[in-house]
């Protein structure tokens, strides 16, 4: 039987055109989550402090004082958060981006090529993902 437990979004994106279509997105799909937004890898770090679990994280790699990719080092360094279940939605298509992102074990990569389509296509994924994953009970 799945867990009832509410699974918090932890948006990481400095971009407000980005977020505001994000959100759009979301509320196309009556995606209902809670929504928090952070606007660089640093706020994300604190964040992810006062977060319930259990929650995603979608981060953008371009993004000032600390990029996504330093964020997903962060995150897999620490004992407390290395768990995170972390999506890229960029607009890099840089390989090496690709390349390092999975290597720090990120649920998958996706391009923001459009605002509408594939911010729509990306968080039904994302919607889909936690629906069916089992996450164990951690607090």
């Amino acid at each position: 039987m799945r867990s009832s437990r509410v699974v918090t979004i932890l948006l990481v994106e400095d971009d407000e055109v980005d977020v505001k279509a994000l959100k759009w997105a979301f509320d196309k799909l009556k995606v209902a989550n809670p929504l928090v937004i952070a606007r660089d890898g640093i706020e994300a770090l604190e964040m992810l402090r006062d977060l319930p679990r259990p929650y995603l994280i979608i981060t953008d790699i371009n993004m000032p004082r600390m990029n996504g990719i330093e964020l997903l080092r962060k995150i897999r360094e620490s004992e407390e958060f290395r768990d995170s279940i972390v999506f890229v939605l960029t607009t890099s298509n840089d390989e090496q981006d690709k390349i390092d992102a999975y290597d720090l074990n990120v649920a998958g990569y996706m391009l923001k090529t459009d605002m509408g389509t594939s911010f729509q296509r990306a968080i039904s994924l994302i919607d889909n993902y936690w629906k069916v994953v089992e996450f164990p009970e951690r607090e």
